[in-house]
């Protein structure tokens, strides 16, 4: 969420950050009109409370005198009504600002580039050099059935589309991914974190999924709950009303869990295969730190996640988004892209964003500093989606009548290959 107050006080560089998005500068208009509405009414309703209390001495003193009070009480029931209902007003309009303001995206760090989609990023790095193509192997979606190992009609059978089924080794595969990822973390420094895969929503809200994202989530009827599409969600409210020691910081998590998604299906690209599904596995990174280290700390943390992928020698590059295509909680954001042989071309793999405060604003998260609170900045990555990690593997690691594991892998799968 946006500071209201920096808004009342200059709203010109949030309507410029909104138009370096490519988004409308409406919900801004809207605020500013509202604030003023409400300012008004603050203002007559503190000069009406100043009266009452000048009538409200005055018939304290008539009282002590003996004097007819009745008219000075009825024009004090007068004001007491009309405050009531200017505060009434007051609390009104700033419950729309609020509401208006959820829907408000982050502003853009001024090393952003400007663009208008994805077509506008800008790369910063290489790592690795990809040693095969489409013409050199079979894509994941047609290998893995031909193993027998990932079965996409009877995942439809049991949940529908874009679900599916691993057997045997690519199972296992899945899991050593999982469990290589949480390992890799830890010698990084994130403390993990076994969470729920449901969530409220106030801490969607505070995430930034609700209420934008409402229609992309699966929501459990009757109840106030919601499957998790990222841990994110419950990483990034684990402190929610909460003032943290400035000592304590940066704090460093890091979670496995599920991840639920409709927004799947609203793609059509990856139309076949394990890349886009509405239930994924992700290991997902999360830090909390002082404002102040904040860039620092995304850097780092972008360091973190592609240690993942050169832990795998998986070739891979590093997008840095531009203004246009970054997420709707985000204020800098890094994709890591992984090379797809089936494709041709890299893919996303892992997002590494910097949410400065905006998070911590709608989920009330403060250290103190100098006998005051201030918010913090959160950051958050994926590290990584093992889904399309087992994608790259497969796809990378293929060889005649077998899939080679990674040397990073070897331990966990007791295996250097899965023969079929």
């Amino acid at each position: 969420m946006l500071n209201l107050k920096a808004i009342r006080e200059d709203a010109e560089p949030f309507i410029a950050a909104l138009k370096k998005r490519n988004a409308s500068s409406e919900p801004i208009e809207q605020i500013i009109s509202l604030d003023k509405q409400w300012r008004t009414l603050k203002q007559e309703s503190d000069s009406l409370k100043a009266d009452r209390n000048i009538h409200s001495k005055k018939i304290n003193d008539a009282k002590k005198e003996g004097k007819d009070i009745s008219d000075a009480i009825e024009k004090t029931r007068i004001i007491s009504n009309r405050i009531k209902e200017m505060d009434e007003k007051a609390s009104s309009l700033e419950a729309r600002m609020n509401e208006i303001l959820l829907t408000v995206p982050n502003t853009p760090h001024e090393s952003v580039p400007l663009g208008k989609d994805e077509s506008e990023n800008v790369e910063v790095g290489k790592w690795g050099k990809p040693l095969k193509t489409s013409s050199d192997i079979l894509p994941h979606y047609e290998l893995g059935p031909k193993c027998g190992l990932m079965d996409f009609e009877r995942g439809v059978k049991l949940a529908g589309s874009r679900f599916s089924v691993l057997y045997g080794e690519l199972a296992k595969l899945e899991r050593a991914i999982s469990f290589y990822m949480l390992e890799t973390a830890s010698k990084n420094g994130y403390l993990e974190v076994a969470v729920p895969y449901i969530a409220n929503t106030k801490a969607l809200t505070g995430s930034g999924q609700l209420p934008k994202f409402a229609q992309e989530l699966y929501a459990l009827d009757g109840t106030d709950l919601w499957l998790i599409p990222t841990s994110e969600v419950q990483l990034g409210n684990l402190h929610a009303d909460e003032t943290l020691d400035e000592q304590n910081l940066p704090l460093n998590y890091c979670a496995l869990t599920p991840n639920f998604r409709k927004e799947a299906g609203n793609y059509q690209k990856d139309i076949k295969g394990y890349i886009r599904q509405h239930q994924f596995n992700k290991v997902e990174l999360f830090k909390y730190c002082l404002p102040d280290d904040s860039f620092n700390e995304h850097e780092l943390l972008l360091k973190d996640a592609q240690s993942v992928l050169q832990g795998l020698d998986l070739p891979y590059r590093t997008m840095l988004l531009c203004s246009g295509d970054m997420g709707f909680a985000s204020s800098k954001t890094y994709d890591l892209e992984v090379w797809l042989p089936s494709q041709d071309t890299y893919r996303e793999i892992s997002s590494v964003s910097n949410c400065t405060d905006f998070q911590a604003r709608r989920a009330n998260i403060k250290f103190r500093r100098d006998n005051k609170n201030e918010y913090v900045h959160t950051l958050n990555g994926s590290g990584l989606a093992v889904g399309r990690t087992l994608v790259a593997i497969m796809e990378n690691y293929q060889e005649d009548n077998c899939i080679l594991i990674p040397k990073a892998l070897q331990g966990f799968m007791q295996s250097d290959k899965i023969e079929f």
